[in-house]
C-alpha cells in the first residue's frame, strides 16, 4: 500500500510538471504544445489522484487560478480572489447540480476576463483577470472598447465582470488585411488578449473588441429581488451587452444545452462552452467556495465527439517561412454533422508525442466542436519518417527546437514556398487578377505541389480531384477557380510586366515602358541602360533593376513559361498619348467625375502622364476638389509652388469627358 501510495505521489509530480509547462506556454506565451483534449485528460488524472491521496502538491495547476502576468503594464491587486469555475462535459451532473434551483445557463465566452468599476456614473477603472490576484490595469484600452458605456445613468459604485471578445467576423477581416499569411493571427483569442494589453489604446480601437457582461459584483443601493436575471436586465438597461443566456430548470436543462450545441458552429462570438449561474443570488453565495472553485456556477465543456479512424498519410505542408508540418490525412469520419479527413499534428513534437504511424488507429474529435484535432493514438506504432527533403522543391531539410518544441524547415533560399508572394503577386488584381487565387489558397497549393512555376498556374486542372477534396473546397469553388484562371489567361503586356515583381517597376512603369517600345516586349527585355532611362519615370535605379532581373536565367524561363500560356492582347496606342507627356500629377481628396480615384488615375496614364503617391518638386499638378483644404498634401503643393487643380481643370486641360459611370 505504501510503496502504491508512492507511485500515485510520483505521478501527480510528473502530472504537475507536465500541465504547468503547458499552462505557462497557453498563458503566457500564446502558444500549445498539446490539444485541449489531452490537457484536460491529465487534468482530470491529476485532480482524481489528489482527492485519492488526500495529498496536494505545491504548484498544482488544481489550486492556481493562472500564471504570473508579464506585462508593463500597470498591475492592481483585486479585492477578492478572481476562481476559475469548477467544470463537468455530463448534462446529468449539471441537472443533479442544479437541483430544484432555477439557474441561468450562457455561453462561456473564448476571451480575456474583465473587471469594469464606474464611479458616480463614469467608468473609473478597467482590470484583467491576470492570475486571479493580480490583474493588469486596462483603463485607458476599455475606453475604446466597440460597446463599453463611457457613462450609465447609474451614480453609485458599479464593479461588474465581463468577457472581452474579437468576433470571428472581425478576426477574419483583420487577416485578410494582412498579406503575410505567417503573420496572421492564430485565433481570436489570442488576437483579443493582446489587443486589450497593448499599450497604444489607438491599437486597441482598430481590433474592434467587444465586452459582454456575465456577473454584477456590486451595484450599491439597488435591489435586485435576490435575482441574477434582474441584474443582467439591468445592466441591460444601463447599456451593457450581456452574454446570451436562457432561464433553466433540471427538467429543461437538456433541450437547452441542444439548443446552444447546435448553434456553436456559427455562432460569431469564440465559446469553449456553457455556464450555469445560480438565479437565486443569496443561495449561491451560501454554498460558499473552495479554495479554487466558487459554487454557485459551474462550467459545461463540450462532451466531444470521438470518433475512431484509421490514419493513412502525414502530408508534410510547407510555408514561406521554411516551416514544414505534418498534417494527419486519415479515413473520413462524421464530427459534429461534417465530414473530416485531416488534422494539423501542428509540429514535429506533438507528432513524437502522438507515436505516428501509418494504418495506425487513432481517434479524433473537433476542439470547440469546430477544429479537428487528434485525440489519441491506439496503435503507436511510431513509424512515420520525417522527410530529409522538402516536398515542394526537394531542398534538404533540418530539425530546429526552440524550447521544448521541435519543428522542421527546409533550407533551400529558393524554395518556391518561401516565394509564395512571387505567385500572390502575378494573381492579383492590377497584374493577372486571377480571382478566388488568394494568398492563402496559393500557399496550400505550393505546399501541395500544384504550383512550381508562374505556367502551372494555368494547369491547376491537372488536381482536380485533390483540389475539389481539399478542405473549404469543393465542385462549385474549382469551377469557378478554374474559370477565373481561363479569363485570367487574356491579358495586357503591362498587367503582365508589373506581375513579375521587378523591383520598383509598378503598374505606371510598366505602362510607361510599354508606350515608350511600343509594346514590342523582346526589345525592352534586351534594352540596355541608356535606352531605359530615357523613358519617362524610369531612372538608373530602376533600369538597373531591370536589366538585373532579366540576366538571370531562371527569370527569363519563368517568364517564357509565362507567356506560353497567355494571350496578350494590344492595347490601342492613343492618339492623345502625347496631351500629358512628361507631366507628373497627385492625387487626393475624393473625386466626383471619375468613378474613383483609380479610374482617373488611368486616365493620366492613358494620356501619357505619371500619377505619383506624394507631392515633390518633380510634381507638375495636385488634384483636389478642395484647393482650400488644409490636407499635408495641399500644404505642400503650396510650399513648393505647385498648382493644385480641380477634376475639372484636368478635364478642360486633356479635353476629357465626365467618367462617373
Amino acid at each position: 500500500m505504501e510503496q502504491h501510495q508512492d507511485d500515485r505521489i510520483l505521478r501527480m509530480k510528473e502530472l504537475t510538471a507536465v500541465l504547468s509547462e503547458a499552462a505557462k506556454a497557453y498563458y503566457q506565451e500564446s502558444r500549445e504544445i498539446m490539444s485541449n483534449y489531452e490537457y484536460d485528460k491529465l487534468y482530470d488524472e491529476l485532480s482524481g489522484l489528489e482527492t485519492a491521496t488526500g495529498v496536494v502538491l505545491a504548484g498544482s495547476p488544481t489550486q492556481r487560478v493562472g500564471y504570473e502576468i508579464l506585462s508593463e503594464l500597470p498591475k492592481e491587486a483585486h479585492e477578492a480572489p478572481m476562481l476559475s469555475l469548477d467544470k463537468t462535459k455530463s448534462v446529468e451532473e449539471l441537472q443533479q447540480w442544479l437541483g430544484g434551483q432555477k439557474g441561468l445557463l450562457s455561453w462561456k465566452l473564448d476571451g480575456l476576463t474583465i473587471v469594469l468599476t464606474y464611479e458616480d456614473g463614469v467608468l473609473a477603472k478597467a482590470v484583467t483577470r491576470g492570475n486571479g490576484e493580480i490583474g493588469e490595469v486596462i483603463t485607458p484600452n476599455a475606453r475604446v472598447f466597440a460597446n463599453v458605456p463611457l457613462r450609465i445613468a447609474y451614480k453609485g459604485q458599479l464593479i461588474l465582470r465581463g468577457e472581452a471578445v474579437i468576433r470571428y467576423s472581425d478576426f477574419n477581416r483583420i487577416n485578410e488585411e494582412i498579406e503575410d499569411v505567417d503573420a496572421r493571427y492564430k485565433n481570436p483569442r489570442n488576437l483579443c488578449s493582446g489587443s486589450v494589453r497593448q499599450l497604444n489604446s489607438q491599437i486597441t480601437a482598430r481590433r474592434n473588441v467587444n465586452f459582454e457582461a456575465f456577473m454584477l459584483v456590486r451595484a450599491e443601493g439597488v435591489d435586485f429581488h435576490n435575482s441574477r436575471k434582474e441584474q443582467f436586465q439591468w445592466l441591460k438597461a444601463q447599456g451593457f451587452d450581456v452574454v446570451e443566456y436562457r432561464e433553466v430548470t433540471a427538467e429543461n436543462l437538456p433541450e437547452t444545452v441542444a439548443d446552444f450545441a447546435e448553434r456553436i458552429q456559427t455562432y460569431d462570438i469564440p465559446s469553449d462552452g456553457l455556464v450555469l449561474l445560480m438565479d437565486d443570488i443569496a443561495y449561491g453565495e451560501s454554498l460558499g467556495r473552495t479554495a479554487k472553485f466558487p459554487r454557485n456556477s459551474i462550467a459545461f465543456k463540450w462532451a466531444d465527439e470521438i470518433k475512431e479512424t484509421r490514419l493513412r498519410e502525414i502530408e508534410w505542408s510547407a510555408s514561406r517561412t521554411g516551416l514544414i508540418n505534418p498534417v494527419a490525412v486519415f479515413d473520413p469520419v462524421e464530427l459534429e454533422g461534417t465530414t473530416v479527413s485531416r488534422a494539423s499534428v501542428h509540429n514535429i513534437s506533438i507528432m513524437e508525442s502522438l507515436q505516428l504511424g501509418i494504418g495506425d488507429l487513432i481517434t479524433v474529435y473537433k476542439a470547440n466542436m469546430i477544429i479537428p484535432q487528434i485525440a489519441e493514438n491506439l496503435s503507436r506504432s511510431g513509424s512515420v519518417e520525417i522527410p530529409k527533403r522538402c516536398p515542394v522543391c526537394g531542398g534538404a531539410t533540418r530539425i530546429s527546437q526552440t524550447g521544448d518544441v521541435k519543428s522542421l524547415y527546409c533550407t533551400n533560399p529558393d524554395c518556391q514556398a518561401k516565394k509564395i508572394k512571387s505567385f500572390a503577386l502575378l494573381a492579383s488584381r492590377d497584374a493577372l487578377n486571377i480571382d478566388g487565387l488568394s494568398e492563402a489558397t496559393l500557399e496550400r497549393f505550393i505546399a501541395a505541389g500544384f504550383i512550381h512555376t508562374y505556367e502551372d498556374m494555368f494547369h491547376l486542372d491537372r488536381h482536380q480531384e485533390a483540389i475539389v477534396a481539399m478542405e473549404g473546397f469543393g465542385q462549385k469553388s474549382y469551377d469557378n477557380l478554374i474559370a477565373a484562371v481561363k479569363k485570367a489567361s487574356a491579358t495586357t503586356l503591362p498587367r503582365v510586366i508589373y506581375g513579375l515583381g521587378i523591383a520598383g517597376i509598378g503598374l505606371a512603369n510598366a505602362k510607361m515602358l510599354c508606350r515608350a517600345f511600343h509594346s514590342d516586349f523582346s526589345a525592352m527585355r534586351s534594352a540596355g541602360r541608356e535606352a531605359l532611362t530615357e523613358v519617362d519615370g524610369i531612372g538608373e535605379v530602376l533600369a538597373d533593376a531591370w536589366i538585373s532581373y532579366f540576366k538571370n536565367e531562371k527569370n527569363n524561363q519563368l517568364v517564357d513559361g509565362l507567356l506560353r500560356e497567355l494571350t496578350i492582347e494590344k492595347e490601342p496606342e492613343s492618339q492623345g498619348e502625347a496631351v500629358l507627356a512628361g507631366k507628373i500629377f497627385v492625387i487626393t481628396g475624393s473625386v466626383e467625375h471619375f468613378a474613383n480615384r483609380k479610374a482617373l488615375q488611368e486616365e493620366i496614364e492613358r494620356l501619357g502622364g505619371k500619377a505619383a503617391g506624394s507631392v515633390t518638386s518633380k510634381t507638375s499638378y495636385l488634384i483636389n476638389n478642395d484647393a482650400a483644404s488644409g490636407s499635408s498634401k495641399n500644404k505642400k503643393a503650396k510650399e513648393l509652388g505647385i498648382p493644385i487643380i480641380s477634376e475639372a481643370d484636368f478635364l478642360n486641360m486633356t479635353g476629357g469627358e465626365e467618367h462617373a459611370d
